[in-house]
């Protein structure tokens, strides 16, 4: 298995490369020597017990954390101590363990709301609603019901968000990350709290997103066996440490995952 920090071989310049991450708060460190290379449309877990440092991993990407030491590149550009707005500027959006919908907004104006940048009127169009003002409006509406198409929730683009069930609240804050352009995206534990048949739609949109808009993800999950089904590499971390690194077969044998869940024999 290999314990090195690439997992893509076949590019020249991937599309996110971290090197020696870490993050110290006070005297704990919380992410020691963190290495992720992916290339364009790479789907990739990171697993661990509960608080080995996953969620911290991702602030650290998404410039909630500035890291106390290594390096990451994204598309090339270094986002060492970018906001997170520049993050998501750049081409890097997330979702949230616990869901962060504006839940007295529509779930079409949620979506939209993502799409601020890519609005091309001016405050002067915006106010006397000139044709350009109605060109972008119908233009951005377009793609954010075409996102709630992709995860059913197009007849659900009027109702308030907060009275969606939980499982398609999941769904809409994915469609609300995709909204931004991004060309990578964090899910935080996508099927948390989601039922069975809930967790399998979830995972056919992954699948139908990734193709459609040739993304790559940065998966965190606690099921298992929804980590196993769609990721094609694992990176394990167990209190903050990189343990194991590997394709889902390797992973689920390897002793030192075993044991980091599980825990092991004196």
């Amino acid at each position: 298995m290999d314990n090195g920090t690439q997992l893509s071989t076949d590019r020249e310049t991937p599309l996110i490369k971290v090197s020696h991450l870490g993050i110290t708060f006070g005297g704990l460190r919380a992410v020691n020597d963190f290495n992720l290379e992916m290339g364009e449309n790479e789907l990739v877990g990171l697993i661990g017990p509960n608080g080995a440092g996953k969620t911290t991993v991702f602030n650290l990407l998404t410039g909630v954390y500035i890291p106390s030491e290594g390096d990451y590149f994204f598309m090339g550009r270094r986002m060492n101590g970018k906001k997170t707005h520049q993050v998501v500027q750049s081409g890097i959006a997330r979702t949230f363990q616990n869901i962060r919908l504006f839940k007295q907004m529509t779930v079409l104006e949620n979506v939209k709301v993502a799409m601020n940048p890519y609005y091309s009127y001016n405050l002067f169009s915006a106010l006397f609603r000139t044709g350009k003002y109605w060109e972008s409006e119908a233009e951005n509406e377009a793609k954010a019901r075409e996102l709630l198409d992709i995860f059913n929730l197009q007849d659900k683009a009027d109702y308030i968000a907060e009275n969606l069930p939980y499982g398609q609240q999941r769904k809409l804050e994915i469609a609300r990350a995709l909204a931004t352009g991004m060309k990578l995206l964090l899910l935080d534990e996508p099927a948390a709290g989601m039922n069975p048949t809930e967790t399998a739609e979830l995972l056919e949109c992954i699948r139908i997103v990734r193709q459609r808009f040739n993304i790559s993800i940065l998966l965190i999950e606690h099921d298992m066996s929804l980590v196993m089904k769609i990721c094609e590499h694992i990176i394990v971390i167990d209190y903050g440490t990189t343990i194991a690194r590997g394709t889902p077969e390797e992973i689920s044998s390897d002793p030192r995952v075993i044991a980091a869940y599980l825990g092991e024999e004196d």
